[in-house]
């Protein structure tokens, strides 16, 4: 189980998760359908057997480039701790639960899910043709808001499609960030970023807009729905992060990406989210 853990990186998941529970509370709180823990649940399984498959995908199809880059060398597959074959095997299982877990929701989720799933499985191969794959992970972690909304309501709305866009910035933003990294290997072995294609200080100029982008978006909800105090903190708390991400991380000095990527996007993310989430039914 360490092992699959560590395949998937399943701390990652608090990017894409607090967001999922925004677009699941947002429909309860302004549609007429109740709270069901059911529901809840089988959210929270479809939101861990679609990243699994995305991430062990991932994995596997990179592998031979992961065994050349040294920062990745030491993953689970070029250093032989697990099989590709299982990694594959571990990718299908996880979306046979994903398509079963959607199939007992609603029709509308059922019938979605090949969508889904050739979105979050076909940004891995992104990267060998367009510079643009950054914008397809963060279409990938947006689907969080919407699909959670529409487990609840089983209908489109325009206030997730909202936060969904603020995903798609802001994940797009800090993916070119932490792709920084490999620039000079992605150069070298044929493979696209924004880094890539533009230099570092202008790849760092497009995720500063993709981020301002973001701001935007999450601040449009407030003059669409009754929002208060804790959810401007929220915005606040949020914006603040992404400006203190791009102090952390300069074209010449990578040394901060570790505190960049992670530690501050995971904290921004939850911490919007609760503060959401206490404003719907705290706030009012």
């Amino acid at each position: 189980m360490k092992k699959y853990l560590s395949l998937v990186l399943f701390a990652h998941t608090i990017f894409a998760m607090p967001f999922a529970f925004i677009g699941f509370f947002l429909a309860v709180s302004t549609t007429d359908y109740a709270f069901s823990w059911e529901q809840l649940f089988k959210m929270i399984f479809c939101m861990i057997f679609a990243r699994n498959a995305a991430m062990a995908f991932n994995r596997y199809l990179d592998r031979s480039f992961d065994a050349k880059n040294p920062r990745t060398a030491v993953r689970d597959i070029p250093a032989g701790r697990l099989s590709a074959r299982n990694a594959l095997l571990f990718t299908l299982i996880n979306c046979g639960l994903f398509i079963l877990t959607t199939y007992l929701i609603n029709p509308v989720c059922f019938y979605l899910s090949p969508v889904a799933l050739a979105v979050i499985l076909g940004y891995s191969y992104t990267k060998r043709f367009t510079p643009l794959c950054h914008l397809i992970l963060g279409v990938g972690l947006s689907l969080a808001p919407v699909g959670a909304y529409l487990v609840v309501a089983g209908s489109f709305a325009l206030l997730p499609i909202l936060f969904s866009l603020a995903v798609i910035c802001w994940v797009s933003g800090f993916d070119i960030i932490y792709s920084l990294q490999d620039d000079e290997f992605d150069r070298s072995h044929n493979l696209h970023s924004i880094p890539v294609w533009l230099g570092r200080k202008n790849a760092l100029k497009v995720s500063s807009v993709l981020h301002i982008l973001s701001v935007i978006f999450v601040i449009i909800p407030f003059f669409l729905m009754p929002l208060g105090l804790f959810y401007g903190l929220g915005v606040v708390i949020f914006t603040s992060l992404l400006v203190y991400q791009h102090s952390l991380v300069k074209p010449n000095d990578l040394s901060k990406m570790s505190l960049a990527f992670g530690t501050t996007n995971g904290i921004a993310s939850a911490v919007f989210a609760v503060l959401f989430l206490l404003d719907i039914y705290l706030g009012r």
